[in-house]
């Protein structure tokens, strides 16, 4: 059983999205988001460098944006189920059938300013810790004043919080953690510093329009398949301001039976996580265009009906 999944924000690097601008339509289906949300997506994935993609308000559309264009440029690929990571979840409700494209960016672009206007409130990051032991690193993190925002799995946590607590999450790690890694995003997501966005993203949830999933959608949330379209959109709203859960949404994958995970472009932060965590599991990480034939070949292997 496949699982197809989109990653989160901080997977962006500067000029990810050229080269799959060279595939065809590719070009034109990019000019027509950038018209509907009034974002010019192939500068900023082309052109822009490492701060101007850092900004919340172009990170998050341009992520959901290559997301859709590799995940169509695998054909039907048939997963037997499907997740995001964080801003990843919008890109698999569209999978899902849960979204149409346009609907998603809209509301993805309400998403990244309402997220940048809340993390303009106050300074805030997130940094990964890498290694240790989650028991021992949660409540250390706590003692900080930090929120565990991320727990991904495979002894990875991200921390969120002010600059001022991440940088004394450096001097003073948890014991066991090897490494504290700054992230690459402009705010403390899924954290209490972002419960302003929630309202916005409340309302906007109001105009769409959404479909009960066509194969299970595993939320960040719990883990737990959504089978319902309003409880997707209902959960998209509410997780920017709570934790995401990505170990649960791998546990889930197991109990489905899952064989295969293919992870869509920006790929590689999730198939990192799923090498260390699911044992078994054969993935391939969408980069460029190159990495296509790999992946249809793996969903040959691997796709089933939606269970």
């Amino acid at each position: 059983m496949l699982v197809l999944v989109a990653p989160g924000q901080g997977a962006q690097t500067p000029g990810f999205l050229t080269p799959w601008l060279d595939l065809p339509g590719a070009a034109d289906r990019v000019a027509a988001w950038s018209d509907a949300i009034g974002l010019d997506l192939a500068h900023y994935g082309t052109k822009a460098d490492e701060d101007e993609i850092r900004d919340t308000a172009v990170a998050q559309p341009l992520l959901v944006a290559a997301g859709l264009l590799a995940g169509s440029a695998l054909g039907d690929a048939s997963p037997g189920a499907v997740a995001g990571h964080s801003v990843g979840e919008i890109t698999a409700a569209v999978f899902a059938g849960v979204l149409d494209e346009t609907a998603a960016l809209r509301f993805v672009r309400t998403r990244g300013l309402a997220m940048a206007d809340a993390a303009a409130v106050t300074e805030t990051g997130m940094s990964a810790l890498l290694g240790g032991d989650p028991e021992v690193s949660v409540p250390h993190l706590e003692g900080l004043g930090l929120t565990a925002a991320n727990v991904n799995g495979a002894g990875q946590i991200v921390a969120a919080g002010t600059l001022e607590q991440l940088a004394a999450l450096a001097e003073n790690p948890p014991q066991g953690v090897r490494r504290v890694v700054p992230l690459k995003v402009a705010g403390a997501f899924h954290t209490r510093h972002m419960e302003p966005a929630v309202a916005v993203l409340g309302a906007a949830a109001e105009e769409l329009r959404a479909a009960d999933p066509a194969v299970p959608y595993v939320s960040n949330k719990d883990g737990r398949t959504v089978a319902e379209g309003a409880d997707v959109v209902a959960r998209l709203v509410g997780q920017v301001a709570n934790p995401v859960r990505w170990d649960l949404c791998m546990e889930t994958f197991q109990q489905l039976g899952a064989t295969a995970l293919v992870e869509v472009c920006p790929g590689g932060t999730l198939t990192g996580i799923a090498k260390r965590a699911l044992k078994g599991v054969a993935t391939v990480a969408l980069k460029t265009p190159d990495d296509l034939d790999a992946a249809r070949a793996l969903i040959a292997e691997h796709a089933r009906p939606a269970v």
